[in-house]
Protein backbone atom coordinates (compact mmCIF):
# COMPACT_ATOMS: atom_id res chain seq x y z
CA UNK A 1 0.00 0.00 0.00
CA UNK A 2 1.33 3.31 -0.94
CA UNK A 3 0.27 6.94 0.78
CA UNK A 4 1.23 9.36 -2.12
CA UNK A 5 2.72 12.47 -1.41
CA UNK A 6 1.17 14.91 -3.77
CA UNK A 7 -2.89 15.97 -4.01
CA UNK A 8 -3.87 13.86 -7.46
CA UNK A 9 -7.46 13.70 -8.63
CA UNK A 10 -10.37 12.25 -6.46
CA UNK A 11 -9.26 7.83 -6.32
CA UNK A 12 -11.18 5.21 -8.33
CA UNK A 13 -11.42 1.68 -7.64
CA UNK A 14 -9.03 1.11 -10.14
CA UNK A 15 -6.29 3.56 -8.66
CA UNK A 16 -5.85 7.14 -8.15
CA UNK A 17 -4.62 9.39 -5.01
CA UNK A 18 -5.55 11.63 -2.67
CA UNK A 19 -8.50 14.01 -3.56
CA UNK A 20 -7.95 17.74 -3.44
CA UNK A 21 -9.81 19.29 -0.45
CA UNK A 22 -12.89 21.42 -0.79
CA UNK A 23 -14.08 24.58 0.83
CA UNK A 24 -15.81 23.99 3.89
CA UNK A 25 -19.24 25.68 4.39
CA UNK A 26 -18.26 28.41 6.93
CA UNK A 27 -21.29 27.53 9.08
CA UNK A 28 -19.75 24.07 10.08
CA UNK A 29 -16.51 25.64 11.04
CA UNK A 30 -15.13 25.40 14.50
CA UNK A 31 -14.74 29.11 16.39
CA UNK A 32 -11.42 30.90 15.33
CA UNK A 33 -10.42 31.40 18.52
CA UNK A 34 -10.09 27.58 19.47
CA UNK A 35 -8.12 27.24 16.74
CA UNK A 36 -5.78 29.76 16.87
CA UNK A 37 -5.45 28.71 20.67
CA UNK A 38 -4.21 24.91 19.81
CA UNK A 39 -1.53 24.75 18.16
CA UNK A 40 -0.37 27.23 21.02
CA UNK A 41 -1.10 24.52 23.40
CA UNK A 42 0.47 22.06 21.83
CA UNK A 43 3.68 24.08 21.79
CA UNK A 44 3.84 24.94 24.77
CA UNK A 45 3.20 20.94 26.16
CA UNK A 46 5.81 20.11 23.91
CA UNK A 47 8.49 22.97 25.57
CA UNK A 48 7.33 21.23 28.99
CA UNK A 49 7.81 17.64 28.14
CA UNK A 50 11.66 18.43 26.56
CA UNK A 51 12.27 19.75 30.08
CA UNK A 52 11.86 16.31 31.45
CA UNK A 53 12.06 13.73 28.32
CA UNK A 54 14.42 14.23 25.48
CA UNK A 55 13.72 13.70 21.76
CA UNK A 56 10.12 12.37 21.84
CA UNK A 57 8.46 14.71 19.63
CA UNK A 58 6.34 12.25 17.80
CA UNK A 59 5.12 10.37 21.10
CA UNK A 60 3.92 13.57 22.69
CA UNK A 61 1.88 13.82 19.68
CA UNK A 62 0.23 10.26 19.12
CA UNK A 63 -0.79 11.07 22.90
CA UNK A 64 -2.40 14.05 22.45
CA UNK A 65 -4.31 12.50 18.82
CA UNK A 66 -5.48 9.52 20.71
CA UNK A 67 -7.03 11.35 24.35
CA UNK A 68 -8.53 14.06 21.52
CA UNK A 69 -10.02 11.62 19.60
CA UNK A 70 -10.81 8.74 22.85
CA UNK A 71 -8.89 6.52 21.46
CA UNK A 72 -5.45 4.47 23.18
CA UNK A 73 -1.68 4.11 21.58
CA UNK A 74 0.44 1.34 22.14
CA UNK A 75 3.99 2.15 22.64
CA UNK A 76 6.65 0.00 21.05
CA UNK A 77 9.95 0.63 22.13
CA UNK A 78 13.61 -0.82 24.04
CA UNK A 79 14.14 -0.58 27.45
CA UNK A 80 15.32 2.61 28.70
CA UNK A 81 13.97 5.44 26.08
CA UNK A 82 11.81 7.14 28.06
CA UNK A 83 7.96 5.61 28.00
CA UNK A 84 7.75 5.75 31.45
CA UNK A 85 8.81 8.60 32.21
CA UNK A 86 6.83 10.60 29.16
CA UNK A 87 3.52 9.21 29.92
CA UNK A 88 4.03 9.90 33.94
CA UNK A 89 5.16 14.04 32.71
CA UNK A 90 2.49 14.04 30.51
CA UNK A 91 -0.15 13.21 33.21
CA UNK A 92 1.07 16.00 35.24
CA UNK A 93 0.85 18.66 31.98
CA UNK A 94 -2.61 17.29 31.45
CA UNK A 95 -3.87 17.83 34.71
CA UNK A 96 -5.44 14.18 34.94
CA UNK A 97 -5.20 11.51 37.54
CA UNK A 98 -2.20 8.70 36.27
CA UNK A 99 -1.93 5.20 37.25
CA UNK A 100 0.76 2.53 36.70
CA UNK A 101 0.07 -1.27 36.31
CA UNK A 102 3.34 -3.20 35.63
CA UNK A 103 2.15 -6.17 33.69
CA UNK A 104 3.44 -9.38 35.16
CA UNK A 105 2.75 -12.99 34.13
CA UNK A 106 1.34 -13.54 37.83
CA UNK A 107 -1.35 -10.42 37.19
CA UNK A 108 -5.21 -11.14 37.54
CA UNK A 109 -7.96 -9.38 35.98
CA UNK A 110 -9.03 -8.25 39.29
CA UNK A 111 -5.44 -6.62 40.16
CA UNK A 112 -6.32 -4.51 37.09
CA UNK A 113 -10.48 -3.68 37.59
CA UNK A 114 -10.62 -4.04 41.03
CA UNK A 115 -13.11 -6.92 43.00
CA UNK A 116 -15.65 -7.06 45.65
CA UNK A 117 -14.67 -7.70 49.37
CA UNK A 118 -16.88 -8.46 52.33
CA UNK A 119 -17.19 -5.60 54.83
CA UNK A 120 -18.59 -5.98 58.23
CA UNK A 121 -20.60 -2.92 59.87
CA UNK A 122 -19.39 -2.89 63.03
CA UNK A 123 -22.10 -1.14 64.53
CA UNK A 124 -24.73 -3.38 63.30
CA UNK A 125 -23.09 -6.45 62.57
CA UNK A 126 -24.19 -6.98 59.24
CA UNK A 127 -21.54 -8.01 56.48
CA UNK A 128 -21.88 -6.48 52.87
CA UNK A 129 -20.22 -6.66 49.45
CA UNK A 130 -18.11 -3.38 49.23
CA UNK A 131 -16.62 -3.00 45.60
CA UNK A 132 -12.80 -2.13 45.72
CA UNK A 133 -11.88 0.29 42.81
CA UNK A 134 -8.91 -1.11 40.98
CA UNK A 135 -6.18 0.75 39.33
CA UNK A 136 -7.96 1.35 35.87
CA UNK A 137 -10.17 3.70 37.62
CA UNK A 138 -8.35 6.55 36.59
CA UNK A 139 -8.04 8.66 33.38
CA UNK A 140 -4.53 8.03 32.08
CA UNK A 141 -3.65 4.56 32.67
CA UNK A 142 -0.03 3.23 31.68
CA UNK A 143 -0.11 -0.61 31.02
CA UNK A 144 3.57 -1.20 31.17
CA UNK A 145 4.77 -4.53 29.36
CA UNK A 146 1.70 -5.35 28.35
CA UNK A 147 2.48 -8.20 26.96
CA UNK A 148 4.30 -10.07 29.83
CA UNK A 149 0.63 -11.03 31.28
CA UNK A 150 -1.54 -13.93 30.07
CA UNK A 151 -4.33 -13.05 27.27
CA UNK A 152 -7.14 -13.95 29.89
CA UNK A 153 -5.62 -10.67 32.18
CA UNK A 154 -5.14 -8.79 29.16
CA UNK A 155 -8.77 -9.43 27.98
CA UNK A 156 -9.85 -7.04 31.26
CA UNK A 157 -8.84 -4.25 29.24
CA UNK A 158 -11.05 -4.80 26.18
CA UNK A 159 -14.15 -3.69 27.59
CA UNK A 160 -12.58 -0.63 29.12
CA UNK A 161 -11.03 0.51 26.00
CA UNK A 162 -14.21 0.10 24.05
CA UNK A 163 -16.84 1.09 26.41
CA UNK A 164 -15.26 3.02 28.86
CA UNK A 165 -16.86 0.74 31.49
CA UNK A 166 -16.25 -2.29 33.98
CA UNK A 167 -18.49 -4.82 34.88
CA UNK A 168 -17.85 -6.68 37.97
CA UNK A 169 -20.90 -9.09 39.58
CA UNK A 170 -23.38 -8.00 37.05
CA UNK A 171 -22.86 -4.67 38.12
CA UNK A 172 -21.43 -2.07 35.49
CA UNK A 173 -19.04 0.87 36.83
CA UNK A 174 -18.15 3.48 34.30
CA UNK A 175 -14.68 5.03 34.24
CA UNK A 176 -13.43 8.45 34.43
CA UNK A 177 -13.56 11.28 31.90
CA UNK A 178 -11.06 11.33 29.61
CA UNK A 179 -10.11 7.88 29.89
CA UNK A 180 -7.23 6.71 27.58
CA UNK A 181 -4.86 3.83 27.91
CA UNK A 182 -1.23 3.94 27.03
CA UNK A 183 0.44 0.63 26.91
CA UNK A 184 4.22 0.10 25.98
CA UNK A 185 6.00 -3.43 24.72
CA UNK A 186 9.55 -4.37 24.68
CA UNK A 187 9.69 -5.64 20.76
CA UNK A 188 13.22 -7.65 21.22
CA UNK A 189 12.56 -9.72 24.40
CA UNK A 190 10.09 -12.44 23.75
CA UNK A 191 10.80 -14.91 26.81
CA UNK A 192 8.53 -14.73 29.51
CA UNK A 193 5.63 -12.71 27.30
CA UNK A 194 2.36 -13.41 25.20
CA UNK A 195 1.05 -12.30 22.07
CA UNK A 196 -1.31 -9.69 22.30
CA UNK A 197 -5.09 -10.69 20.76
CA UNK A 198 -5.89 -9.21 17.69
CA UNK A 199 -9.10 -7.94 19.20
CA UNK A 200 -7.04 -6.34 22.06
CA UNK A 201 -4.35 -4.65 19.31
CA UNK A 202 -7.28 -3.67 16.92
CA UNK A 203 -8.64 -1.33 20.04
CA UNK A 204 -5.54 0.96 19.94
CA UNK A 205 -6.00 3.80 17.69
CA UNK A 206 -2.41 4.39 17.20
CA UNK A 207 1.15 2.12 17.98
CA UNK A 208 4.09 4.28 17.70
CA UNK A 209 7.72 3.04 17.44
CA UNK A 210 9.58 5.13 20.25
CA UNK A 211 13.29 5.20 19.39
CA UNK A 212 16.30 5.81 20.48
CA UNK A 213 17.99 9.59 21.23
CA UNK A 214 20.46 11.20 18.44
CA UNK A 215 23.73 11.58 19.86
CA UNK A 216 22.98 15.41 21.24
CA UNK A 217 20.38 13.82 22.62
CA UNK A 218 21.84 11.29 24.94
CA UNK A 219 24.41 13.54 26.03
CA UNK A 220 21.71 16.11 27.49
CA UNK A 221 19.98 12.91 29.25
CA UNK A 222 23.73 12.39 30.71
CA UNK A 223 23.93 15.28 32.12
CA UNK A 224 20.50 15.90 33.58
CA UNK A 225 20.31 12.31 35.19
CA UNK A 226 23.77 13.52 36.86
CA UNK A 227 22.50 16.93 37.94
CA UNK A 228 20.88 17.59 41.45
CA UNK A 229 17.83 19.71 40.33
CA UNK A 230 15.50 17.72 38.87
CA UNK A 231 12.96 19.94 36.34
CA UNK A 232 9.57 20.55 37.70
CA UNK A 233 6.48 20.81 35.52
CA UNK A 234 2.85 22.27 35.88
CA UNK A 235 -0.36 21.46 34.09
CA UNK A 236 -0.36 22.87 30.94
CA UNK A 237 -4.37 21.87 30.23
CA UNK A 238 -7.52 20.74 32.95
CA UNK A 239 -10.21 17.78 32.55
CA UNK A 240 -12.52 21.15 31.18
CA UNK A 241 -9.66 22.26 28.32
CA UNK A 242 -9.46 18.75 27.26
CA UNK A 243 -13.67 18.06 26.73
CA UNK A 244 -13.48 21.62 25.11
CA UNK A 245 -10.87 20.59 22.84
CA UNK A 246 -12.44 17.13 22.09
CA UNK A 247 -15.34 18.98 21.36
CA UNK A 248 -13.80 21.61 18.97
CA UNK A 249 -12.31 18.36 16.81
CA UNK A 250 -15.64 16.75 16.42
CA UNK A 251 -16.47 19.77 14.94
CA UNK A 252 -13.64 19.78 12.42
CA UNK A 253 -15.11 20.04 9.22
CA UNK A 254 -14.34 15.89 6.66
CA UNK A 255 -15.17 16.44 3.02
CA UNK A 256 -16.57 13.75 1.27
CA UNK A 257 -13.66 13.44 -1.43
CA UNK A 258 -11.25 12.67 1.68
CA UNK A 259 -13.48 10.25 2.96
CA UNK A 260 -13.94 8.50 0.50
CA UNK A 261 -10.45 8.69 -0.15
CA UNK A 262 -10.08 7.28 3.64
CA UNK A 263 -12.41 4.35 2.78
CA UNK A 264 -10.19 3.62 -0.50
CA UNK A 265 -6.99 3.23 1.80
CA UNK A 266 -8.33 1.01 4.14
CA UNK A 267 -9.79 -0.83 1.41
CA UNK A 268 -6.44 -1.15 -0.96
CA UNK A 269 -4.84 -2.59 2.34
CA UNK A 270 -8.05 -5.65 1.81
CA UNK A 271 -8.28 -5.78 -2.28
CA UNK A 272 -4.54 -4.19 -3.48
CA UNK A 273 -5.45 -5.85 -6.71
CA UNK A 274 -8.36 -3.50 -7.18
CA UNK A 275 -6.22 -0.27 -6.36
CA UNK A 276 -3.02 -1.48 -8.99
CA UNK A 277 -1.08 -2.77 -5.91
CA UNK A 278 -0.55 -6.77 -7.47
CA UNK A 279 3.14 -6.76 -5.85
CA UNK A 280 1.13 -6.31 -1.98
CA UNK A 281 -1.57 -8.76 -2.92
CA UNK A 282 0.35 -11.69 -1.85
CA UNK A 283 1.71 -10.13 0.94
CA UNK A 284 -0.93 -9.08 3.16
CA UNK A 285 -2.72 -11.81 4.84
CA UNK A 286 -5.81 -9.87 5.89
CA UNK A 287 -6.35 -5.65 5.41
CA UNK A 288 -7.25 -3.51 8.40
CA UNK A 289 -10.69 -3.37 9.62
CA UNK A 290 -13.60 -1.19 9.91
CA UNK A 291 -11.61 0.62 12.92
CA UNK A 292 -8.92 1.42 10.65
CA UNK A 293 -12.05 3.80 8.79
CA UNK A 294 -13.31 5.22 12.22
CA UNK A 295 -9.66 5.91 13.82
CA UNK A 296 -8.10 7.78 10.27
CA UNK A 297 -10.94 9.78 10.61
CA UNK A 298 -10.85 11.11 13.94
CA UNK A 299 -7.06 11.10 13.89
CA UNK A 300 -6.91 13.34 11.00
CA UNK A 301 -9.32 15.38 12.24
CA UNK A 302 -6.99 16.16 15.89
CA UNK A 303 -4.56 16.78 13.39
CA UNK A 304 -5.83 19.53 11.54
CA UNK A 305 -6.48 20.91 14.68
CA UNK A 306 -3.23 20.45 15.98
CA UNK A 307 -2.21 22.36 12.51
CA UNK A 308 -4.88 25.17 13.42
CA UNK A 309 -7.15 24.37 10.42
CA UNK A 310 -11.25 23.89 10.78
CA UNK A 311 -10.92 20.82 7.92
CA UNK A 312 -9.03 18.15 7.32
CA UNK A 313 -6.78 17.91 3.96
CA UNK A 314 -5.47 14.58 2.36
CA UNK A 315 -2.14 15.68 3.74
CA UNK A 316 -3.44 15.01 7.36
CA UNK A 317 -4.62 11.50 6.49
CA UNK A 318 -1.10 10.58 5.44
CA UNK A 319 0.61 12.41 7.98
CA UNK A 320 -1.21 10.04 10.69
CA UNK A 321 -2.47 7.15 8.55
CA UNK A 322 1.44 4.76 9.21
CA UNK A 323 0.72 5.25 12.87
CA UNK A 324 -3.25 3.96 12.69
CA UNK A 325 -2.94 1.25 9.81
CA UNK A 326 0.61 0.08 11.46
CA UNK A 327 -0.73 -2.69 13.59
CA UNK A 328 -3.85 -3.96 11.73
CA UNK A 329 -1.83 -5.38 8.50
CA UNK A 330 -1.74 -9.40 9.37
CA UNK A 331 1.35 -10.15 6.57
CA UNK A 332 1.32 -13.46 5.09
Amino acid sequence: MALETDPLTEPTPTGGGAPEAAAPPAAELPPDALLQRWPRTVRRLHEAVDQVVIGQPMAVDAVLYALLARGHCLLIGVPGVGKTLLVRTLSRLLGVPFARIQFTPDLMPSDITGTEILEEDHATGHRRFVFAKGPIFTSLLLADEINRTPPKTQAALLEAMQEKTVSIAGKVHRLAEPFLVLATQNPIEQEGTYPLPEAQVDRFMLKLRVTYPDKVGEKEIMRRMASREKPKVDPVLTPDDIKKMRDVADAIYLDEKVEDYIVDVVFATREPGLYKLDRLDKLIEYGASPRATIFLAQAAKVQALMSGRAYVTPQDVKTIGPDVLRHRLLIS
